[in-house]
């Protein structure tokens, strides 16, 4: 869940077996996968455009063998941007609730840092998920935490394209200088949870009604992976 911060949900421990507060109403089954993103600039509602995807590939039963992971670049932001408003509008994985436009996410792009990147799943051509390492803290003791973030297109969730973004983030870590790897996410995104756990991150702690969303208060829940 995307940016606000961005711990993973692994394993359980006790306080995750806690009822699933705050799960907004009207919440579909949790299929969505991402960081809660932190910090994003805003913009206004009326301003907001989806930046289509365009031609998307159906997803065939094997979607997983035809994606490849690349880094993004400025030509991607209609798409990254497609992607986290549907992350946005779905509630499942972030706090956020303004809609971007493909302009901000360009310039969201353009003011990453080196150790900061962003990656693109593509499949026949079009980008059907996107990853990033951002920002933990400022402060040089974190220099060796990062925070991620992973949002996958709708009619892609379920095919693997989660976790092999994830994945990517895991290997590509330590390459950055990166030590550990934190996200938080929501308890009641299941297939979310599920994929942290098998991505060997454990949960931290839980966020008890940490954030407002369409009037009720939902839980976060910390999630960490130390990398080799």
């Amino acid at each position: 869940m995307s940016t606000s911060r961005i711990p993973d949900a692994p394993g359980r421990s006790p306080m995750d077996a806690a009822p699933n507060r705050g799960a907004p109403q009207g919440t579909r089954d949790a299929t969505s996968v991402g960081g809660l993103d932190r910090g994003a600039p805003r913009v206004s509602r009326d301003a907001t455009s989806d930046g289509g995807l365009g031609g998307r590939p159906e997803p065939p039963n094997k979607a997983i063998d035809l994606v490849s992971i690349r880094g993004a670049g400025s030509d991607d932001a209609a798409s990254i941007c497609t992607i986290y408003n549907q992350g946005i509008d779905d509630r499942l994985a972030t706090l956020e609730t303004e809609r971007r436009t493909a302009d901000e996410r360009r310039a969201w792009l353009a003011a990453r840092g080196p150790r900061h990147p962003v990656f693109v799943a593509e499949a026949n051509g079009a980008i059907v998920g996107w990853a990033s390492l951002n920002v933990f803290n400022p402060r040089p003791a974190y220099d060796h935490v990062a925070d991620l973030s992973v949002y996958v297109e709708r009619a892609w969730r379920g095919r693997g394209i989660g976790r092999r973004l994830l994945s990517h983030l895991v290997d590509v870590g330590p390459g950055f200088g990166y030590h550990k790897l934190v996200l938080t996410a929501f308890p009641f995104n299941a297939p979310g949870m599920a994929l942290y756990e098998r991505l060997g991150f454990r949960a931290v702690g839980i966020y008890r009604e940490q954030g407002l969303l369409d009037g009720r208060w939902v839980d976060v829940i910390i999630m960490e992976r130390l990398l080799a």
